[in-house]
């Protein structure tokens, strides 16, 4: 096993990885933007190595500095987390020419499955159903007419893209050609490439996704899977495994193929392998995604696995540290992304100082955070600070311990998402497992929030400051040396 681990990333993820390598007994290193220097990140490294770039972003994409930082300080091992580098196919392999593991996948591996049209070549040569599609290859009439044969509606898609970036609807011939243009425009804007492909929409589909660890020579073991159908702008809020009625003749036939493709790439180290899930049962390969998902907490509450742990181990060249077999899942685990945004106003982020949060106890309950009080929500970064995953015995219970928690979860000073998720969660087709990822767009008028009237907001807010011991002791508490005085005035 390794003696050091450098993590190139900020934030929950960075602190998710270096809680787990620090218990395996590795020394953590971790890298920060001046704009971090105070970040929970940086203070629970074993060492922090400050990169230096004018945009916050820009320092954490600098392949130079990250691998100088792991050379200089000795790291055997670098992980990317998720963002940033880790889907870079050219920065893993700068990493391993650095003599350094690249914890995560082969370069040439996540080269091809970054490319959504190769990859979806790919999964058809190793048997994987994938959705009807055409790829833009000649002009954009002749794409025009070659998508309008698959059928409407579709859905235009950027080769490299993610986050929902290049990507739209199309309902009938005639936004065709503009939503070419706009999803190649947003795909050279985004990513540098605008190729872009136009698949079958499925209407009111499910996203199903398998997680996946290899060992880099053609074996393969599935976690199960995870539900990831509500979503807003295309972006995943909530997760949840065991996806919920799923029949098991049809997950296993899912995780099946999730195997079968990640094996036909000898795949290594930790992967997802998504797929849209049709009304009628079929189900079609959307993309890999060639490292640590945001929301495999849910997997390693339901399968009692450390995922980090065995990326690790793999990493070091131990091999998988389970037979399928060993794999079985327990319970029901639902995972609530926290996002410092608007709701009611299209999910815009928002931006503001981390007054005051406070965590739940609820039991089951567990919130992988990367911000602190005070600390400062800025623009720079993704709009999640953290995630809330709770467990249950089953999906109801892990629904209530869930609603318990985000009742519990405090973040006062930026505005978020925490009231929102906790709407989602207590409808009645969220808790009948009705799902799809036009949930929150068919449900928003029920998702909307209640207008409160400015007196009771003001109530509200002085009794949830009231509720936090050191304001009330800061408003209340008579302070020395008058207190020592008694009930003595003057």
């Amino acid at each position: 096993m390794f003696e050091s681990i450098l993590v190139a990333n900020r934030g929950e993820i960075a602190c998710r990885v270096m809680r787990t390598a620090t218990a395996m007994g590795l020394r953590t290193i971790t890298v920060f933007h001046h704009a971090d220097r105070h970040a929970p990140h940086v203070a629970l490294a074993d060492l922090a190595v400050e990169l230096h770039a004018d945009v916050p972003t820009a320092a954490y994409l600098d392949v130079e500095q990250i691998l100088a930082a792991a050379r200089a300080h000795e790291a055997q091992c670098l992980h990317p987390g998720y963002g940033f580098l880790s889907e870079n196919a050219a920065f893993a392999e700068a990493v391993e020419q650095a003599g350094i593991a690249f914890v995560g996948p082969q370069s040439d591996v996540i080269r091809l499955m970054g490319d959504k049209i190769h990859s979806r070549e790919f999964a058809v040569k190793a048997g994987v159903p994938v959705a009807p599609s055409v790829t833009q290859s000649g002009s954009v009439k002749q794409f025009v007419e070659d998508a309008a044969q698959i059928g409407f509606p579709l859905l235009i898609k950027a080769s490299a893209g993610g986050g929902g970036k290049g990507m739209s609807i199309v309902r009938n011939a005639a936004e065709l050609p503009d939503a070419i243009r706009t999803a190649t425009g947003e795909a050279e804007r985004y990513f540098a490439d605008g190729r872009v492909y136009a698949e079958r929409y499925i209407d009111r589909p499910r996203h199903i996704e398998v997680q996946v660890v290899g060992d880099g020579k053609g074996e393969v073991r599935h976690l199960f899977e995870r539900e990831c159908s509500v979503q807003r702008r295309f972006q995943k809020i909530i997760e949840e495994s065991p996806a919920p009625q799923l029949a098991p003749a049809l997950r296993d036939e899912i995780c099946a193929a999730a195997v079968n493709l990640a094996a036909s790439a000898n795949y290594r180290n930790a992967g997802t392998v998504e797929f849209i899930l049709d009304p009628s049962g079929d189900f079609f390969f959307l993309e890999m995604n060639t490292r640590l998902q945001v929301e495999h907490p849910v997997t390693e509450m339901v399968c009692g696995v450390d995922l980090v742990e065995a990326q690790l181990r793999v990493a070091a060249g131990e091999g998988l540290p389970w037979a399928q077999a060993d794999i079985t899942q327990n319970g029901h685990a639902i995972e609530c992304r926290i996002c410092c945004e608007e709701p009611d106003n299209d999910f815009r982020p928002a931006t503001g100082a981390a007054q005051i949060l406070r965590l739940p106890e609820t039991e089951g309950a567990r919130f992988d955070g990367g911000i602190r009080e005070g600390q400062i929500i800025s623009a720079a970064f993704d709009s999640m600070v953290g995630k809330l995953i709770c467990h249950g015995d089953d999906r109801n219970g892990a629904i209530d311990a869930s609603l318990a928690a985000l009742d519990e979860l405090i973040l006062l000073g930026v505005s978020n998402n925490i009231d929102y998720l906790g709407a989602i969660l207590g409808h009645d087709a969220f808790r009948e497992g009705v799902l799809h990822t036009g949930f929150i767009t068919e449900h928003a008028e029920d998702l909307a929030p209640a207008e409160i009237d400015e007196t009771d907001r003001a109530a509200i807010l002085i009794a949830a400051a009231l509720g936090v011991d050191d304001f009330r002791s800061l408003v209340f508490d008579t302070p020395e040396p008058y207190a020592s005085i008694g009930g003595w005035r003057n």
